[in-house]
């Protein structure tokens, strides 16, 4: 890694922070709309979109490392999402990594999205890095057709390309639902959690995620592959709310209102998409992942919850 150029795109975002803070190179070109303020790279400004050239950024660039991207919300405010994403995540990644391959570039890592694979393992077997894409939100199917964009273009050029695909990424800075129910646990409100038990969640810690990233820039069977990336410790709802307390110090308040309770508030107020993501399970199998590249996950679950609570106290 030391002796190669990285263009890291998303430097600003969530995991590209990290990333700049774990990178080691001769060169790290930092591209995104603004200014990162990293005391490491050189800023590179630039949207991500179907028409942008990127040709003077990418001039003697090994690895691009591909994390920019419209991320996924909650509540949508666009008329035609699919376009939205679209137009960045699926028309912006190919408009890049179809210039980074006329400019030489070896590798293109695209950080994308378990939602590739759908929304819930509730009742299945855990998703695989080998299993038939089903993304069911216009996130999700952005992202897919970015990755089917990339394997072709890397078939017609010869440009190396490594997927990674991690579902709910936390540690410093993290944002959203993990932030707040960190911050709800550490503030001693009983939460009606204890008896979701029966569930399974995969996550995976910033760390791990850097950690994993840093092995495909290098790694000669990362080349051409689809990887799934997980701390490989699953947690029920319930066993979640217990590790938060924990790391924090706090007795676990939470209360046992039975499962059947938040499934029927479900279908009365018509968020069973939103039950399903606190009741139901969404399990990844990373041995293709473990097996491919030598990999473990350096970080334990418990240590990642331990610097996300500290980090976001």
């Amino acid at each position: 890694m030391l002796n190669k150029t990285i263009l890291l795109t998303g430097a600003t975002g969530f995991v590209g922070k990290a990333l700049v803070s774990a990178l080691h190179t001769k060169e790290l070109r930092l591209l995104s709309r603004k200014d990162p303020q990293q005391t490491q790279g050189i800023f590179c400004q630039a949207e991500i979109d179907r028409t942008t050239d990127y040709s003077a950024y990418l001039h003697n660039v090994d690895v691009v490392i591909h994390t920019a991207a419209r991320v996924h919300v909650m509540d949508e405010s666009s008329c035609d999402p699919l376009s939205t994403f679209r137009d960045v995540n699926t028309a912006g990644t190919a408009n890049l990594a179809r210039q980074a391959a006329e400019a030489g570039v070896k590798r293109f890592i695209f950080l994308s999205s378990i939602k590739v694979n759908g929304e819930s393992t509730s009742d299945r077997k855990p998703f695989m890095a080998s299993d038939m894409r089903r993304p069911e939100d216009p996130y999700g199917i952005s992202k897919s057709e970015a990755e089917e964009l990339l394997l072709a273009l890397g078939k017609e050029t010869g440009m190396e390309i490594v997927i990674i695909r991690p579902p709910l990424v936390y540690g410093e800075g993290v944002k959203a639902n993990f932030a707040s129910l960190m911050k709800l646990v550490g503030k001693g409100f009983p939460l009606p959690f204890r008896a979701i038990n029966q569930n399974k969640r995969s996550l995976v810690s910033v760390y791990n995620l850097v950690d994993l990233i840093k092995v495909c820039i290098d790694h000669s069977n990362a080349a051409n592959q689809v990887f799934l990336v997980s701390d490989d410790h699953d947690l029920s709802t319930a066993q979640m709310v217990a590790l938060m307390a924990k790391v924090q110090g706090k007795a676990n308040l939470s209360l046992p209102v039975p499962v059947w309770c938040f499934k029927l508030a479900g279908k009365l107020f018509k968020k069973e998409a939103v039950v399903d993501r606190l009741v139901g399970s969404l399990q990844l199998d990373i041995e293709h992942t473990k097996k491919m590249l030598d990999w473990v996950p350096p970080y334990t679950v418990e240590h990642g919850f331990q610097l996300a609570a500290k980090k976001n106290s």
